[in-house]
This record gives C-alpha cells, sequence and structure tokens, in this order.
C-alpha cells in the first residue's frame, strides 16, 4: 500500500542533502596556490635556526701565561733603560702586569712589617665591627658575608694617618697598632718613591700623562697610597678551595671599582702562583719570589686612552700550617684620581647595573601580576 504524504518515515525526516560543491574557477585555483605558497615560505622561515649572539663567559677562562718580564729597578737609572722601558710598556699593554726586582726594599723591613701586621687579624670580632669599612670611612676591616669558616681571606686597609681610624685601633689595640703604623709609614714611603719613578717612566709618549709627571717630579702633586693587608685563610678543604676561589674572584670583579688607582704594588712574601684577573681573561704565572709584582689599575688605563690594560691580582698561597699574609698598595696621584672621579660620574658601575637589573625585573613580575587579576 502506498504512503501517504502525511507518514513520512524517520529516514526520510533526518535526511539532509549535503552542500552544494564550489564552483570550480580559474581565480580559486590561483588564490589556492598562492595561499599554498606564501604557507610554505613561512614554514621554511619558522624552521630556521637563527643566528645567535651569544654572551661572553659569565666567569672568565684560566690560562697559563709567560712569566711578566723581571725589570731590575736600579738599571732604570743608567742610560742603557731604553730595553727595560719598552719591556714594561710591551707587558701591561698585553696583560696589565710585571716584576720589580732590585728593588731596594729591605727585605726586613718587609717581615717586620707582615709579623706587626699580623696582629691586626687576631683581634676579636666585637673590635673588628668597631673599625669597619663603611660608605663614610674607606679605611677599616672589609665587611664579609656568610660564615667566617667558609671565607678564603680578611682584608684590612690601612690609608696613612688617617686619624678616624687611628683614634679607634689605638683604643682597642693600643699595644701593637703604633708599632704597626709606625713600620708600616717607613714601607709606604719607600713604595712611594718607586711608584713615583714607575709613573715618570710610562708616561713618556702618553700626552695625558706629561702634566701627570712633571708634578711629580717637581712634588708639587700631593699623592695617595692605600695598603691593603690580606690574611689568607687556608682551613678550606681541598676539595672545595676551587669553588671558593672562584667566588672570591666575582667578588673582587664586582667590587673592584671601590679601590680606583693609576698602580698596584703586591708584596708578597713565599706566594706559590699570582693570578690577573680582568672581565676577560684569567691569567695564572709564577712570578719571582724576591720581585714585587706591579699591575695597572682603572685610572692608569683611562690616563692612557686604553692603552694600558687595567686588571686585578691576587696572590695565591699554597701552604698547610699558617696562614699567610700579603700586601698590596694602591698608589693613585692626585691629578688622576680626581679626573677619574669626574669621569666615573658619567659611567655605571657594574654594581648599579646588576640592582637596576633586579629592580626592572621586579617591576615587571609585578606588573604582569597586576593585569592578570585583571
Amino acid at each position: 500500500m502506498a504512503n501517504s504524504p502525511g507518514t513520512t518515515t524517520d529516514h526520510d525526516l533526518n535526511f539532509r542533502a549535503p552542500p552544494p560543491s564550489p564552483i570550480a574557477s580559474h581565480s580559486a585555483r590561483r588564490s589556492s596556490v598562492v595561499n599554498d605558497e606564501e604557507l610554505s615560505e613561512f614554514l621554511q622561515t619558522s624552521l630556521r635556526i637563527p643566528d645567535l649572539i651569544l654572551p661572553g663567559r659569565i666567569f672568565p677562562r684560566e690560562t697559563l701565561a709567560a712569566t711578566p718580564p723581571e725589570i731590575d729597578l736600579q738599571s732604570l737609572t743608567i742610560s742603557s733603560k731604553t730595553d727595560s722601558i719598552s719591556k714594561i710598556r710591551e707587558s701591561i699593554t698585553s696583560i696589565g702586569c710585571f716584576q720589580l726586582v732590585n728593588h731596594g726594599i729591605p727585605r726586613d723591613l718587609i717581615r717586620s712589617v707582615s709579623v706587626a701586621g699580623a696582629g691586626i687579624f687576631e683581634l676579636p670580632a666585637k673590635s673588628k665591627a668597631m673599625v669597619a669599612r663603611s660608605t663614610e670611612s674607606r679605611c677599616g676591616f672589609e665587611e664579609f658575608y656568610g660564615e667566617e669558616e667558609t671565607e678564603t681571606s680578611e682584608e684590612f686597609i690601612w690609608g696613612g694617618e688617617d686619624d678616624g681610624l687611628k683614634s679607634v685601633m689605638e683604643r682597642i689595640w693600643s699595644e701593637g697598632y703604633s708599632n704597626f703604623s709606625q713600620k708600616m709609614n717607613g714601607l709606604a714611603k719607600e713604595v712611594e718613591e718607586i711608584a713615583e719613578k714607575v709613573l715618570v717612566l710610562l708616561s713618556d709618549n702618553v700626552p695625558k700623562l706629561n702634566k701627570v709627571t712633571s708634578l711629580a717630579e717637581t712634588k708639587a702633586d700631593r699623592h695617595e697610597l692605600v695598603c691593603c693587608l690580606y690574611r689568607h685563610c687556608q682551613n678550606i678543604p681541598v676539595s672545595q678551595r676551587a669553588n671558593y676561589l672562584k667566588s672570591d674572584i666575582i667578588r673582587m670583579l664586582i667590587r673592584g671599582s671601590d679601590y680606583s688607582h693609576a698602580l698596584c704594588f703586591h708584596i708578597c712574601d713565599g706566594l706559590s702562583e699570582f693570578h690577573l684577573y680582568s672581565k676577560k681573561d684569567w691569567i695564572t704565572f709564577c712570578p719571582n719570589k724576591d720581585a714585587i709584582v706591579v699591575t695597572t689599575g682603572d685610572q692608569l688605563q683611562a690616563w692612557s686612552g686604553g692603552q694600558y690594560r687595567n686588571v686585578i691580582g691576587r696572590p695565591i698561597f699554597k701552604v698547610e700550617d699558617q696562614d699567610p699574609l700579603s700586601m698590596s698598595f694602591l698608589y693613585s696621584p692626585s691629578l688622576i684620581r680626581h679626573s677619574c672621579k669626574g669621569n666615573k660620574e658619567k659611567t655605571i658601575s657594574l654594581r648599579q647595573q646588576v640592582i637596576l637589573a633586579l629592580l626592572l625585573t621586579l617591576i615587571y613580575h609585578t606588573l604582569v601580576s597586576f593585569y592578570v587579576k585583571l
């Protein structure tokens, strides 16, 4: 029997015709080809590895270097000093360092200052805190953060006749500081005379330094000489010394600008190695045991127009039964010092850059969290 129009099956009700096929045309085919080409080009560009310019090493690579030239200081006063001067310039241009032998400073004087200075580090922690360095005073004990057992060295800054430091030290170490200060003054005068001679030699053919050396020769310029005494602690396990040495290097590089100077004279009795640090290199060599190691500072690098290299030097001792003491004399003529202070105001130090980066990161995370809550 035939179905009536009103009795349609469920199959007929659920049936839906497919959509009409698009009409093929020449323009549609051409658009599809263009889209495929753009998509292929996009994929090829996305899959291509970009040329990345990676930043330099955060930690400098240690390299062994040839021993810097040994300059006989007495030979610089005779007519055949041209060869020695050329060696000095070549060495401080390449690695920022050279050695002075036959310098004329008595070994007994150096030893007596070391013995007297060792007593400074035997003071109790409360006494050290009373003469800690601060923004108001650059002399005194360097403040270290962390446990004392993990520190690789202690540092005391002596600044000559500093009335504030002298009064406090004579009160907390009355029996020893006067003797130490007297001996240190004698050694500082010897080092200052050597520094003036070296600066005059380095100033030849450097126009910016001619005025400085002329003032040095006439004694019209007042120099600044600061001594950093280091006690190198040896109570660190051998397996952990490499890590502590690296942290010590990073700390020195960060606060290297705190000790602006032209020349640094390192007096280190009994050292095994000497390390030179800069932002690009870490150089190691074995110096002459009787030599004074001289390194160039930021002031001399600036006044030489970048010709002389700025480095930070640190002696390394490998003894187990004692904590050796070393001394570094930072020499700074006032004319160079005042000029560099003026230039410093136009630059941003590494410490300021780190603080700025942390502040920007904090502001960024604060803004992101604020917009997410919205």
